[in-house]
């Protein structure tokens, strides 16, 4: 049977994670590990400062004590499975939110799926785009495209083996539209995100100044050829993205030699 190891950036309770696993339980063993907390925007972060400890919900489902997406695939391949008995397959998901654009490297889902690709084991990350802020699609629609994208994606991965080479993963991106609505998968590059500014400052009780961090509506710059992620969303289709973790701008590399002298 094949072992799929499942995470998320949303916490334990996350409607979305167990949706998650729910789709992808007939294509095999799943074993959860998600963070005890929320953690997303925590990008690719391994928690060195303080120990951490896997709790038991129930058979095959740990939370991870304050660990980070990336925490509970580092430490639950070493920890919960046999050296010679590894995941099949990681997927990180169902996040409540889009990962597209540069946001990929913010995403804690993304990077769930990133350590498994680092640590030798394919690796997905699965999101559910909203149309605006609080995801009320989700309250109304569910997760059942993304489910369904999940257990199309994951099951041909079991069934062919890994589209990608080494240290590279797929990001999947879905529509906030009901399954029929859908009008299919797009193989798609990371678009380009704009970015603004929304920082909130207050004040406490005590008169204290703080800051929160606000959410930026999904702006991008118009691809042309309509190839990237955020353009196959605005057309209703599923973007699965290749990503590879080589982040090296080579067409730079000689430009920098003449440079530096």
């Amino acid at each position: 049977m094949k072992r799929i190891l499942i995470t998320n950036d949303d916490g334990f309770e996350s409607p979305g994670l167990h949706a998650l696993a729910e789709a992808l339980r007939p294509l095999g063993h799943v074993t959860i590990v998600a963070p005890t907390l929320e953690k997303s925007a925590c990008g690719h972060s391994l928690t060195l400062t303080r120990p951490l400890r896997f709790v038991e919900l129930d058979d095959d489902f740990f939370k991870l004590d304050d660990g980070t997406p990336t925490d509970c695939v580092y430490l639950g391949k070493y920890a919960l499975f046999d050296e010679n008995r590894l995941p099949d397959l990681v997927v990180s998901g169902i996040n409540k939110g889009a990962n597209m654009g540069e946001d990929i490297t913010y995403s804690g889902t993304a990077a769930g799926a990133m350590e498994a690709v680092l640590q030798g084991i394919p690796g997905v990350a699965v999101s559910q785009v909203c149309g605006g802020y609080g995801c009320r699609e989700i309250d109304e629609l569910g997760y059942e495209l993304a489910k369904e994208a999940a257990y199309v994606v994951c099951k041909k991965i079991l069934d062919e083996g890994f589209p990608l080479t080494e240290r590279r993963f797929l990001n999947i991106n879905v529509p906030p539209i009901s399954p029929n609505e859908c009008r299919g998968y797009k193989i798609t590059k990371a678009g380009y995100r704009l970015y603004g500014n929304d920082a909130q400052v207050h004040r406490n009780p005590r008169g204290e100044e703080y800051y929160w961090l606000g959410l930026h509506p999904l702006r991008w710059v118009p691809d042309e050829n309509r190839l990237c992620d955020f353009e196959a969303i605005k057309e209703g289709y599923v973007s699965i993205t290749p990503v590879q973790l080589d982040l090296t701008s080579y067409e730079d590399l000689k430009r920098l030699e003449g440079w530096i002298g």
